[in-house]
């Protein structure tokens, strides 16, 4: 076998992981998918999660996508360390002049995307990101935050946007409805997924349903088949993180 068909093979036969990351663990879920040249296999669907049993399933994953900001805008650190040395100079007097030390690059990308993702400096899911913050480091070298190595940012309601499938108000439950027929959705554009024993628990729980969109994600992005940062914003998103937002259809993932 030639080192390309090598490689090629080695891809089709990846684990990825998906983790949908919550300030505590009680909220937190974690999928890992075992892929075939015909499909993927859900091998592990927990919820809820600490961070032990994350570090745990991300053992011998090809990639894994976090559903979770791996950091803060510079503007905004470097607004919080002049605030400490009582050296702050920037206008701060309206929503606009604020916005950059509210959304990190990837964030502004996603909206001129269509896309509105949560604040990681202005938004309660900077409590998720501290919990990330320190979790990281157990999981892989995470230096370079820009989705190349091993770790990636999913965004499972952007995915399953890009994907065609249900993406609002499935969350929670009083939607435990549409979280219902965003699984069918997802059986339906995915034959090849395999959940197996695990489906319940997706229709009933959205977390562990997200956990298993940043699992397919991760296989988008290990596949490179999700937007790169831009030259202009490589930089930065080594720093405060990039969302990996597929450019494939859901059939395009599985050889």
């Amino acid at each position: 076998m030639k080192p390309d068909e090598q490689q090629d093979a080695g891809s089709r036969h990846a684990r990825t992981v998906g983790i949908d990351l919550a300030a505590d663990a009680s909220k937190s879920a974690v999928a890992v998918l075992e892929w075939t040249p015909n499909g993927a296999e859900v091998r592990s669907l927990d919820r809820p999660a600490a961070d032990s049993l994350l570090v745990d399933r991300a053992m011998g994953a090809a990639k894994i996508g976090i559903d979770c900001p791996f950091g803060w805008p510079v503007a905004f650190i470097e607004f919080v360390t002049r605030h400490r040395d009582a050296t702050v100079g920037v206008p701060t007097d309206s929503v606009l002049s604020r916005r950059p030390l509210v959304y990190r690059a990837t964030d502004l990308y996603c909206l001129q995307h269509g896309l509105r993702p949560l604040s990681v400096a202005a938004d309660l899911i900077a409590h998720v990101a501290m919990r990330c913050a320190a979790l990281l480091p157990q999981l892989d070298d995470n230096r370079d935050r820009s989705g190349r190595g091993r770790l990636v940012e999913a965004y499972p309601a952007a995915s399953l946007s890009r994907w065609g499938l249900v993406h609002r108000r499935y969350k929670g439950p009083v939607n435990v409805v549409a979280l219902g027929s965003a699984v069918d959705a997802l059986r339906a554009g995915a034959p090849w997924l395999r959940l197996g024993g695990y489906e319940a628990l997706c229709r009933r729980d959205d977390d562990a349903f997200d956990a298993v969109i940043a699992a397919l994600s991760a296989r988008a992005a290990m596949l490179g088949l999700v937007e790169a940062p831009p030259d202009e914003m490589l930089e930065l998103a080594r720093v405060e993180g990039w969302i990996a937002l597929p450019t494939c259809q859901l059939a395009e993932l599985v050889g």
